[in-house]
């Protein structure tokens, strides 16, 4: 089974170029729409959903390649993924010169529509948690 890349836009409310990549490149920032908790050791970020203490998912993702204020690229630690990657960039609305959001990711064949779910339901989160 292939995997189907898939795009995804997100207009955020903000002219700030420091505010969305440090919500798309710090651990504070994705753990505010991303995940519940993030951490971060050199390349390697760590993303816990759930409460630690009790049901929780942790997953791993190497930052694979970075370019500041303009995208980060990562990919998930397990072997499945190996030939994938996921990536968060910037980019800016001509129309109203906010920033948009751009997420690059891959879903198994047949689940682009779970995959891309997922991701609009981690835009609600941001949009509550900064109002962006």
């Amino acid at each position: 089974m292939t995997d189907c890349k898939i795009n995804i836009e997100h207009e955020l409310r903000s002219k700030s170029a420091n505010i969305i990549w440090a919500l798309m490149s710090t651990p504070e920032g994705l753990a505010k729409w991303f995940a519940d908790e993030v951490k971060r050791d050199g390349d390697l970020f760590v993303f816990t959903w759930g409460n630690t203490w009790s049901n929780h998912e942790t997953r791993t993702a190497a930052m694979l390649e970075k370019k500041e204020r303009e995208y980060i690229r990562l990919r998930w630690s397990e072997e499945e993924y190996l030939d994938t990657y996921w990536e968060l960039r910037m980019g800016k609305s001509d129309i109203t010169g906010d920033y948009i959001l751009i997420v690059t990711d891959y879903a198994p064949d047949g689940d682009t529509d779970t995959l891309a779910d997922i991701w609009d339901a981690n835009f609600d989160t941001l949009r509550r948690s900064t109002g962006l």
